[in-house]
């Protein structure tokens, strides 16, 4: 289902650009799609099996880029749309990659620390047959951390037999991590949120759905920006004050009780009631397909941000853009956490690393220029800004794969 979405995307903008038959023809399949048996010592002396995966979907711009998901609902099928969606964005983004994606069946919480750290060493194990700095650069992604970035790191080190931190980004700073990337995917949206506030006049009303490292950062930018945080959520409910909350003392709850629902004075909403508030600007920051055909009519925010992949369904994309509600699709919105990764990466291989200000205004600058890229063609091709970042990459895509044929 995840991945007939992304093809639906796929079909789409491709009625707004003449592409190349070998273009249309190398972004049909993944280039690479490896599922391997994780073989894990349980701390009981048991020994349990779990599925990991690796996709590296199109590398015609450079190495495959992508993170890796721990969830007990990860799949194959979810893997290869993720990926593309990666080949998409990192396009977009104009950093010289290709997509791929990582994930395993499971649920980390129910994981000792010891459990954790054998679980993702044998991932990169299973994976590094396809994983190099030069072919397949992992990083973190839904319930990984930098932590565990850095054991794939060092599980990679010892296969190749020298010192490599260029195989994976998002790691710790002492092991070559970037300053700046533990927000960049949230720094990368807000800095596109405030491009589109130039563009689309709305108000300063914001509901942040998904209050986990983007959607907490996102939330904490924008309002020491000067907006007005009324509505928020995470996997155990919402919350409602409508005169706004207070991010220092949010962030202390979330911190303290694991969730953000017992907020003192505030109501307690459900997921499903968070995306019908009446807000100018909603952050979608939890999982796919948040936004259906069955509840967009309900969606009354005038601006949508999608800082998770593919929380709004392509039928849905539909409504909205029929109704003028404006989108900053995940392709570009949530571009940023890719973009300082870029530069990690650049600093790995370089050995040279940079300030904070530096990353943050490189990616400034990325953000803005990609940003009104995609706001132009939105606006020449009067398409949706999803069907626009698409053009913008698969552009850049067909532009590539021809060079490297001599088409």
């Amino acid at each position: 289902m995840v991945f007939e979405n992304a093809e639906k995307q796929l079909e789409k903008a491709k009625k707004h650009i003449k592409l190349a038959s070998e273009t249309e023809e190398t972004l049909k399949l993944p280039k690479e799609a490896l599922s391997f048996a994780i073989p894990v010592r349980m701390d009981n002396g048991t020994l349990k099996l779990f599925q990991g995966f690796r996709v590296r979907y199109n590398d015609a711009r450079g190495p495959t880029k992508g993170g890796i998901r721990y969830h007990p609902n990860v799949s194959l099928d979810e893997v290869k749309a993720l990926a593309f969606w990666m080949t998409i964005k990192c396009a977009v983004i104009d950093i010289p990659y290709g997509g791929g994606k990582g994930g395993v069946i499971v649920d980390p919480h129910k994981l000792s620390k010891a459990e954790l750290e054998r679980l993702s060493r044998g991932w990169m194990r299973g994976a590094a047959r396809i994983v190099g700095p030069y072919r397949d650069i992992p990083a973190p992604d839904v319930y990984t951390t930098p932590q565990i970035m850095a054991w794939m790191m060092d599980e990679y080190s010892l296969i190749v037999g020298e010192h490599c931190p260029a195989v994976i980004t998002g790691k710790p700073i002492s092991l070559g991590g970037s300053l700046g990337r533990g927000y960049a995917t949230a720094l990368g949206g807000f800095f596109a949120t405030k491009e589109a506030v130039k563009k689309i006049k709305v108000g300063k009303k914001i509901a942040v759905q998904g209050f986990g490292n983007a959607g907490a950062h996102m939330a904490r930018l924008l309002i020491e920006d000067g907006f007005t945080l009324v509505g928020v959520s995470d996997s155990k409910g919402g919350a409602y004050l409508d005169s706004g909350f207070d991010y220092k003392k949010l962030d202390e709850i979330k911190q303290k009780e694991g969730r953000v629902d017992v907020y003192p004075g505030a109501k307690k909403i459900t997921n499903e009631e968070l995306l019908e508030l009446d807000v100018d600007i909603l952050i979608l920051a939890a999982l796919e397909n948040a936004v259906t055909k069955d509840n967009v009519s309900k969606v009354k925010a005038k601006m949508l941000v999608e800082l998770a992949n593919g929380p709004i369904t392509p039928d849905a994309d539909d409504v909205l853009h029929k109704n003028k509600q404006f989108i900053i699709p995940d392709v570009l919105a949530n571009s940023g956490g890719v973009c300082v990764s870029y530069f990690e990466w650049v600093q790995n291989l370089y050995g040279h690393y940079w300030t904070e200000d530096d990353v943050n205004q490189k990616l400034e600058a990325k953000m803005v220029k990609e940003f009104n890229a995609t706001f132009d063609i939105y606006k020449s091709k009067n398409v949706d800004m999803r069907t626009a970042a698409y053009v913008l990459a698969l552009g850049r895509i067909d532009e590539a794969t021809k060079d490297k044929m001599k088409l």
